[in-house]
């Protein structure tokens, strides 16, 4: 494990020598030393980003040569994915498996994000014009130098999200991973370095919000911030960023319904309402949380999801069947606890809603469902950020789609029903960038992520996630050998 940032190519010590804690919640105990970026080396990592893109070869190589240093980048990282999958077990608290699936799928948005550079070569539009004498073409170039912010929740895997593409594109990074979870993001600048990334392109400092996050958003040699995170921060950076006219990129909170018809086979509606707020802990920004059962089949699925719920292995990520593991903090763990004590008064607690017995060292929180919950409710509106469900009946599917859509979020939402037009009816009613049918929370590299509403906008992922990195520009021409003739006249 790392104990220094990275910064053109090279790994150096933080400029004031600081270091922060990891801390492992599954025990609230410290198993490294992180260093303790600041403002000044923030800006040397800007500075050095903007030489590599100003003078640097990696914005004029071809694609299909960002592409090769791409591709061994997930090359090196599948080949390390047991061990930096055992790190984010530690350094996050999720079980094992998912941290597995995570390495793997950040590996795999290198290879994918390698082949769309490739796609860049040669990649040319003509536009017809209405004006005989000129032609028109546009063309993509890289935006600059990006600064990158992202949350604790997927640490290697978000970092992929925006490293890869940025890369991609041609543009040249400032990585600033969270204070929570920086572990595994410091392991990529060996990873560039061997896959021979040039020094510059890609820089990582580690640091606190206002320390490091800050100085990162208001720096003026950075064009474009992307950041996945809170609400109150992503409004704090777009007003930033709004002084320098940056091109922003936001992906934020969400409260996301799961409306459940009434034809559902219920194991299947069980299953995905577990999915779709208890994997990774329920620390998903677009964790179902918010659940709308049919007020015949109510009953049936509320029986069979307490019961399953209550199966649920929860322990440490490393343990043999563990579903559940420990938040991500301290602090974390406190704030979804304290929303539970709000629940109950709010609405009725049916499972779960403690601390697991046996595991109160660590960040543990049981699975939780609070059952009947008025719409009113903070629970209801608000995100918790935890293994915490609010579930309530409707009637009618207008109701249903009126609840969903009835939230100042829009990040993902999802329809089970097993009469697909009207499935496909719903989901399109939906205010939401992502709408899962007949699941919930599946991601796909291929596919466009993001929201609506306060959840943010831009897209990553995709070809959508490529274009977050690259300006178009307009090359017009005039044919030279006929006189424009609108001073001088022959």
């Amino acid at each position: 494990m790392k104990t220094q940032i990275f910064i053109d190519g090279a790994y150096v010590a933080p400029t004031s020598g600081a270091t922060f804690d990891a801390v492992d919640p599954s025990n609230n105990t410290v198993f490294h030393q992180v260093p303790r970026g600041d403002a000044t080396d923030i800006d040397k990592a800007v500075k050095a980003a903007r030489r590599a893109f100003d003078e640097g070869p990696w914005p004029r190589m071809s694609g299909a040569e960002r592409a090769a240093c791409l591709r061994r980048m997930g090359d090196l990282i599948a080949a390390r994915t047991d061990a930096l999958a055992r790190i984010e077990v530690q350094d996050n608290g999720k079980p094992l498996p998912e941290a597995v699936w995570d390495i793997e799928d950040t590996a795999g948005v290198f290879h994918f994000y390698a082949d769309l550079a490739e796609g860049l070569d040669g990649h040319e539009q003509n536009v017809p014009l209405g004006m005989e004498g000129f032609t028109s073409k546009a063309v993509k170039e890289p935006i600059g130098v990006a600064g990158a912010i992202i949350p604790w929740n997927f640490p290697l895997l978000m970092a992929s999200w925006k490293v890869a593409p940025a890369l991609a594109a041609g543009c040249c990074m400032v990585l600033k991973p969270s204070e929570l979870t920086s572990v595994t993001a410091l392991e990529l600048g060996e990873i560039a370095n061997e896959a021979g990334l040039p020094p510059g392109v890609l820089n990582i400092v580690t640091g606190f919000g206002p320390e490091a996050g800050q100085p990162l958003t208001e720096h003026p040699l950075v064009d474009k911030l992307a950041f996945t995170g809170s609400v109150p921060t992503g409004s704090r950076i777009m007003a930033t960023a709004a002084r320098d006219i940056k091109a922003v990129s936001l992906e934020l909170g969400g409260k996301s319904p799961l409306v459940v018809f009434a034809d559902t086979p219920v194991e299947e509606a069980v299953e995905w309402i577990l999915f779709g707020i208890f994997w990774n802990q329920g620390e998903v920004c677009s964790a179902t949380s918010r659940v709308l059962i049919e007020d015949s089949a109510y009953e049936a699925v509320m029986e069979r999801l307490v019961t399953e719920a209550r199966k649920i292995k929860i322990g440490h990520g490393l343990d043999e069947g563990v579903l559940l593991g420990p938040l991500v903090s301290k602090s974390q763990h406190d704030k979804v606890l304290d929303w539970i004590e709000t629940g109950k008064r709010e609405a009725r607690l049916v499972s779960g809603g403690g601390i697991p017995a046996g595991l109160e060292d660590g960040c543990y929180v049981e699975p939780t469902i609070f059952a009947d919950v008025p719409e009113d409710a903070t629970i209801w509106t608000e995100e918790i950020f935890g293994p915490v469900v609010c579930v309530k009946p409707f009637k009618t599917e207008e109701e249903a789609i009126r609840l969903a859509n009835d939230t100042r979020f829009g990040l993902g939402a999802a329809v089970m029903s097993k009469d697909l037009e009207r499935a496909e009816r719903v989901a399109r009613a939906f205010r939401a960038g992502i709408v899962w049918v007949n699941c919930s929370q599946p991601t796909f590299t291929e596919a466009p992520w993001g929201g609506y509403k306060q959840s943010g906008f831009g897209r990553e992922l995709g070809e959508w996630g490529l274009n977050n990195y690259l300006e178009t520009k307009q090359i017009t021409t005039w044919d030279a050998h006929r006189p424009w003739g609108w001073y001088i006249k022959e």
